[in-house]
């Protein structure tokens, strides 16, 4: 009989990756996806340990699956990613509907986990550090992601250590795979479908495997004659070397928009938050990145009240936007996470924090409404991914990744097509297609 499994999946792209590779690995033994809770053998929750409440989250989902099920044979329930890597043990004490536990470093033993499961009756956390032979594993089994814009993991833990992230406890070390690894993936994708290439790490720009960098990376996938885009993310200031910068003056498929985290714009909350940059070093790449092609532009993540942020804190971050005016950002009130150094902090007022971030939120969606006003009855490059869900136009993306919607058909996906901007809205952009030609946009 074919086994079902349900996967739904919390936080990053690279949970969306790991989701899909997990995927790839239980197809080996009979399982068979499915979009439906009530059709499912086997429910995987894949969370995130990055905002608040994801612990209450996952028994939250696990409470929906025990009504849908009430009256049927319950599902294996599996639990994955960062939540399952910091909690392990206690979430198998506490929800006994759990069944197995299996960490991010640890999914290449998730099929024999689950047999192991089904012959012995027994519960399992797995939960071990072991990057290298994940990769190995994977490196086995094909990504089938099938995706005109496809993920690709490069690099995963982190050795900052910032006082607010967990990510070193739940992901490990840092961990650059195999140059040629990666090469081979990547063509394996463009070879099935993909047109972009997504480069991901919770450090990405920290990428080193032997006398290879990330530069090196994206100079060797460019060369692939049928991929038309690479992007990668997330990076961290420290790693943002000279030898990356230089690429944005003569890559022609690198994409133009730098997601770069800062933070805060005070140097004192840098410091406190162990960031290990300042604001002088950030605004030194900014000047760099611009002075050389004018045409990149920035995005970034902020953290709103950490604890020990001042007025004059909060306006230095405020003045950072200003003059940065970055296109696309995500903020959030800062909140503890269990283990980290801040957690041990005192909070400041809700109701201030509420204020600064509804101040940084209409900034930073004020610059989101002028880049997009901008390019209204102009002519873009949109790679076309998908249709709409109401199957009536077609989605894609411009080289900023801002969302463009536009009119189409079939043979437009998977191609760099033509757009005039119509009209926008802060996350959108709507448009009309000016011919049927793959040609790009001067």
């Amino acid at each position: 009989m074919t086994q079902k499994i349900f996967i739904k999946t919390f936080g990053c792209q690279m949970n969306e990756y790991d989701s899909n590779r997990i995927f790839d690995a239980v197809k080996k033994i009979g399982f068979q996806k499915t979009e439906k809770y009530e059709d499912a053998n086997c429910y995987l929750l894949n969370t995130c340990h990055i905002r608040d409440k994801a612990k209450e989250k996952v028994y939250h989902e696990i409470g929906r699956v025990k009504k849908i099920f009430r009256s049927k044979e319950k599902p294996l329930v599996i639990i994955t990613g960062c939540v399952a890597q910091a909690e392990n043990e206690e979430m198998l004490k506490r929800e006994p509907y759990i069944d197995l536990i299996i960490g991010p470093q640890s999914y290449h033993k998730i099929n024999d986990t689950i047999l192991d499961h089904i012959k012995k009756k027994k519960k399992f956390e797995v939960t071990e550090f072991d990057p290298i032979s994940k990769f190995e594993y994977f490196d086995k089994i094909k990504n089938n992601s099938g995706k005109v814009s496809s993920f690709l993991t490069i690099q995963e833990g982190c050795d900052k250590f910032c006082h607010f992230c967990v990510v070193p406890f739940t992901r490990g070390p840092e961990y650059s795979r195999p140059f040629n690894q990666i090469l081979d993936e990547a063509k394996y994708l463009i070879d099935k479908g993909a047109k972009e290439i997504i480069l991901l790490g919770q450090n990405v720009n920290a990428y080193k495997n032997k006398n290879h960098k990330l530069s090196d990376l994206i100079l060797e996938i460019e060369k692939l004659d049928s991929v038309e885009r690479i992007r990668y993310t997330t990076s961290h200031p420290r790693d943002m070397t000279d030898d990356l910068i230089d690429i944005y003056k003569y890559s022609k498929k690198l994409m133009p928009l730098v997601h770069l985290p800062v933070q805060s714009g005070s140097n004192r909350i840098l410091n406190l938050m162990n960031r290990k940059h300042t604001i002088n070093e950030y605004f030194r790449i900014f000047d760099s990145l611009k002075e050389i092609n004018s045409n990149v532009e920035f995005s970034s993540d902020f953290i709103i009240g950490y604890p020990g942020e001042n007025k004059k804190d909060f306006d230095d971050t405020l003045n950072l936007i200003k003059k940065i005016k970055f296109i696309n950002s995500y903020s959030f009130i800062f909140s503890p996470r269990p283990g980290t150094v801040a957690s041990n902090l005192g909070l400041i007022d809700k109701s201030i924090l509420i204020e600064r971030l509804e101040k940084i939120q209409n900034l930073l969606f004020e610059n989101q409404m002028t880049m997009n006003k901008n390019l209204e009855s102009k002519y873009i490059n949109v790679l076309a991914e998908n249709f709409t869900e109401d199957k009536t136009q077609v989605f894609g993306r411009s080289e900023y990744m801002t969302s463009v919607i536009f009119n189409g058909n079939k043979n437009d996906i998977g191609k760099i097509v033509q757009v005039k901007i119509k009209h926008s809205n802060r996350s959108t952009l709507f448009g009309e297609k000016i011919n049927d030609s793959n040609q790009k946009v001067a």
